[in-house]
């Protein structure tokens, strides 16, 4: 699928303003829409929605399929009349510019049960929509609903240390325990019903700003979770649930030792014999709630790197390769031309480029890896081409004003080399670089909106490897002013992001 010229911003909206601790899919969703039509932005990118599991990230969710129960506003569920004031009179005095996760996961579930407890004596038409929900979403939704139930009357432990025979899904014990935790169950099929309401609200209204919505899709999904419990003939794990391959990179310029990131690996071999049937379902969801799929570690459709499931380090592993060519033609026969980008950075080889290229799919180009000390010249906005996504930062990096501080004061030349390049001699280098972006030949610049704030280290997102603290960045209403609206929509005329209309 071609792309045409376009900017937009990344922003989770866990990282939306909002009075109940976290970014949520109300009113402040919607406020968020308006400052990007009025700064000229047609492009939404957010973080994979699923439900966050141990160490709160959105790239190990709990499902491939559900969304976020942390992201369901309370003052929507209030508008309906499922929450009433006093439900919230013991309402934490939350932070506004930091994530509390341990916090806010008491708080919200408290606040959910308590709005399903009146949905359930409500009597509404509401309940009707329910059930049509979770009848179009069965595929997915029972398992999950199951798996989330039983871990729940497990205290939130590994599936694997919990009963055995719901542990490893004895055909003949699971109505017993579907019987045993109904209401449990009733109660996780509702939040998924409001969650995919209020995106889906949020989505439209995007949509109507003429604002399309950049999905991420993590290539493989967490050991811990119910598309693994339910489908363990998919995943490289033993009879017992225990780990014989996991997946992760070798060293590379975000870790010396490589990431271990300890997802199952997936059996190719036997999804190829039902043409990727999970995968098309997967995709397929996916494309119900965004308009664009981003798909991390691409690299990976070609080959994966393979680690021993008991090792410590991702150092010792091998590649082996995927049938990436055969998955995404079956998408393309099955699916149609959908809209991919490829996360292609890491380990990037002439095999990965021509599977990205026979696609047409779109890589990326991270600017901040132009300047480093490892420099790749393919970074360079002169070596960018028009079919590929240029971002100043992503998710994993610092901040771009945090990342020339830093080389600045470590007296690298970094700072120097990148102001000859780009002939800007001031010290806002940010926005040096975000300039350069949209000036690239790209047909796609998405810049995160600590850039656009030029917020430094204190503002980054996630730092790969470390357990904790990450994912917790918010930003407040006083930081969007309407001068920064006006300058972005003049960088999108000035760049022709969408193309100037000749009259």
């Amino acid at each position: 699928m071609k792309f045409s010229r376009s900017a937009g911003i990344l922003l989770h909206p866990t990282s939306l303003p909002g009075k109940f601790g976290i970014g949520d899919l109300g009113k402040e969703a919607f406020r968020f829409i308006d400052f990007m039509e009025r700064a000229g932005q047609t492009l939404w990118q957010v973080f994979p929605l699923g439900p966050t599991g141990y160490g709160d990230s959105p790239y190990q969710c709990f499902s491939a399929f559900a969304g976020n129960p942390l992201l369901i506003s309370p003052e929507l569920l209030m508008d309906e009349g499922l929450l009433t004031n006093e439900d919230f009179s013991n309402q934490p005095n939350f932070d506004t510019k930091k994530i509390d996760f341990g916090t806010i996961i008491d708080f919200k579930y408290k606040i959910l049960r308590i709005a399903f407890k009146n949905f359930k004596s409500s009597g509404k038409e509401i309940e009707k929509e329910c059930k049509h929900f979770c009848k179009e979403n069965s595929y997915w939704l029972e398992d999950f609903a199951l798996f989330m139930a039983a871990k729940n009357y497990h205290g939130g432990v590994l599936w694997t240390e919990w009963d055995a025979e719901i542990a490893f899904r004895k055909e003949s014990k699971i109505e017993k325990w579907k019987k045993k935790l109904q209401d449990e169950i009733e109660f996780q099929k509702f939040v998924q019903f409001k969650f995919d309401e209020q995106w889906r609200n949020v989505r439209n209204y995007a949509n109507s700003k003429n604002i399309k919505i950049i999905g991420d899709l993590p290539i493989f999904i967490a050991y811990d979770s119910s598309d693994l419990w339910a489908n363990r003939h998919l995943f490289s794990v033993n009879e017992k649930g225990k780990l014989e391959k996991v997946a992760g990179v070798p060293p590379d310029y975000f870790s010396p030792t490589g990431q271990l990131w300890g997802n199952p690996l997936y059996r190719w071999d036997v999804m190829k014999k039902d043409k990727f049937s999970w995968w098309r379902k997967r995709l397929t969801k996916m494309y119900e709630l965004v308009d664009i799929v981003r798909i991390d570690h691409f690299r990976g459709f070609e080959a994966y790197w393979e680690i021993p499931g008991d090792a410590k380090t991702a150092q010792n592993g091998e590649w082996i390769k995927a049938p990436g060519h055969e998955l995404f033609a079956t998408i393309k026969e099955k699916l149609g031309d959908v809209p991919i980008l490829a996360e292609d950075l890491g380990v990037i080889t002439k095999e990965v480029e021509k599977l990205r290229d026979a696609f047409k799919f779109p890589g990326m180009k991270i600017l901040q890896f132009a300047f480093g000390e490892d420099m790749e010249e393919k970074f360079l906005p002169h070596n960018h081409i028009p079919n590929c996504v240029v971002y100043s930062g992503s998710h994993d990096n610092d901040t771009t004003r945090g990342f020339f501080e830093k080389e600045k004061q470590n007296g690298s030349g970094i700072f120097e080399w990148a102001q000859n390049y780009m002939n800007f001699y001031d010290d806002n280098m940010c926005y040096a670089v975000i300039k350069t972006a949209y000036a690239s030949v790209a047909n796609i610049v998405v810049i995160p909106l600590q850039d656009m704030l030029n917020l430094g280290s204190e503002a980054r997102m996630n730092f790969p490897g470390k357990l904790g603290g990450n994912w917790t960045w918010r930003f407040t209403w006083d930081q969007l002013t309407d001068d920064l609206a006006d300058n972005y929509k003049q960088l999108t005329r000035m760049y022709e992001r969408p193309p100037f209309k000749k009259r």
